[in-house]
């Protein structure tokens, strides 16, 4: 059965401090500085390449595999240190990608690079061996044995591809998400040990003045952005606030809330919606990180997350007991009032995935009517009383689409009934939000979920700039 709660005007929010598009039109410059950036390297170790007698080295055999290893090589690196800065966890990056584009762009710089890498071993190895096939093999070792840093390069390529091969969809489904992110660190050790061979053997690097400092200026900056944003801002954020678990709450249906408190804690720069990767230092396994949003808009007093038992670690936190410490990392993420251009919203979740935006419904500033929150569940709605509450205060209207998935090819559930008779996906939105596409709409849920509902929002008209989405895949 689907039910529909129409809020009554109550306590109005303060109008929004930011002009609408603001910070959605400062994070579009970052976007198109930070490609731009990468594209130019790109073109102009390219370019340094042709000077340096790379398109004519082509007209022979031997002489063009090793040209050819020499370009793979440079782009290789160029592609390797921005793998480093996208995992680096950049605060402006994050605020102006956000994780699902983020970890798009991340696996294709890292699934190219991997393969130019490989590339550049087997053609310049190829080529020193005077394109002799046969003879490769041993100049391969000859090479790595005798030449300054090829040693550490053949370390740091077994690394890469331990990360390549777990990052793999079929190797990813049979690890623990915790597991995996602790292996995909090696990322890190890999660039690390790869690429210092270039900065003392290669031509490329050492040419000209010109050439050195582009590539010891990336080297810099790729290095400082990890110091300062995977070790620096969190040692830093867990000394000033040190915090600690206070309390778990049962939800329900194997789902639990963790209540935490700590120092300064109205001085932590979080929005509604964002998420921390967290730590519990509770016994075995605390290294392994995992990634839980805010399911309540920070009051400057405590934080909360709420959690479903699904795999080792999340199962270990209902144990947690209070004054447990925790380290965090973050915040993360796009979900939140960032990406905002229009007054009118939606919220559309699935399962767990309503956590942040029940955080949203809280923490956005819209008038009665101007914002609703779509759920479907399949055993028992999540926060209903809270919702129900934001609905009589602020006008929220709450949507419920009970039961399971009524066909693969669905999103709604099929507790629906005979409801809205046939109507299909598209019509059923339509229905319920007839002015859609004049919405920003924030998404949440597991990956083919979120597929088919934004496959719909775009049927029905909303622009992709007006969707904003975070899925359960990793």
């Amino acid at each position: 059965m689907t039910t529909i709660s129409d809020g009554r005007p109550g306590t109005i929010m303060p109008a929004i401090p930011d002009p609408l598009g603001r910070r959605a039109r400062v994070d579009a410059g970052v976007r198109l500085a930070s490609l731009s950036t990468l594209w130019l390297s790109l073109l102009l170790v390219t370019y340094w390449w042709e000077t340096d007698r790379g398109v004519q080295d082509l007209a022979g055999w031997a002489a063009g595999l090793t040209s050819v290893g020499r370009l793979s090589g440079l782009l290789a690196s160029v592609l390797l240190l921005a793998q480093v800065v996208l995992m680096a966890r950049v605060p402006p990056l994050e605020r102006a990608f956000g994780q699902d584009r983020l970890a798009r762009l991340h696996r294709l710089v890292g699934f190219t690079s991997f393969t130019l890498v490989v590339f550049h071993v087997v053609t310049i190895t190829w080529g020193y061996a005077a394109g002799r096939l046969l003879a490769t093999p041993a100049m391969l070792w000859q090479l790595t044995v005798d030449y300054p840093g090829m040693l550490l390069a053949a370390a740091g390529t077994l690394c890469l591809f331990l990360v390549v091969f777990t990052s793999i969809k079929a190797a990813r489904r049979r690890l623990r998400y915790e597991s995996w992110h602790l292996l995909h660190l090696y990322a890190y050790l890999g660039v690390g040990l790869a690429l210092p061979h270039q900065l003392w053997t290669g031509q490329q690097f050492l040419g000209s003045t010109a050439k050195t400092l582009f590539w010891w200026t990336a080297w810099a900056l790729a290095a400082t952005a990890v110091l300062v944003w995977r070790v620096g801002q969190p040692l830093l954020l867990n000394l000033r606030h040190r915090v600690q678990v206070s309390s778990v709450v049962d939800e329900g249906a194997g789902i639990w809330s963790v209540y935490l408190t700590g120092h300064r804690m109205d001085e932590f720069r979080v929005e509604a919606g964002q998420f921390f990767t967290w730590r519990f230092l509770s016994g075995p396994g605390w290294t392994r990180a995992n990634p839980y949003s805010l399911s309540a808009a920070p009051d400057g007093r405590s934080l909360r997350i709420t959690i479903q038992g699904v795999g080792d670690g999340s199962v270990a936190t209902r144990g947690l007991r209070p004054g447990t410490r925790v380290i965090v990392e973050g915040p993360y993420g796009r979900l939140s009032a960032r990406p905002r251009t229009r007054r009118k919203v939606a919220l559309i979740g699935a399962g767990v995935g309503i956590t942040p935006l029940r955080a949203l419904a809280e923490g956005l500033s819209y008038a009665p009517g101007e914002a609703i929150l779509v759920e479907r569940f399949s055993r028992q709605p999540l926060f209903a009383r809270e919702l129900d509450q934001l609905s009589r205060e602020r006008g929220l209207q709450v949507l419920r689409l009970p039961g399971r998935r009524r066909r693969p090819d669905s999103w709604l559930g099929d507790g629906l009934g005979d409801s809205l008779g046939r109507i299909d996906d598209l019509g059923a939105l339509r229905h319920w939000v007839p002015d859609v596409a004049e919405r920003d709409v924030y998404l949440c849920g597991p990956e083919p979920w979120t597929a088919l509902v934004r496959r719909t929002l775009e049927a029905a008209g909303l622009p992709p700039a007006q969707i904003h989405l975070e899925t359960f895949a990793w």
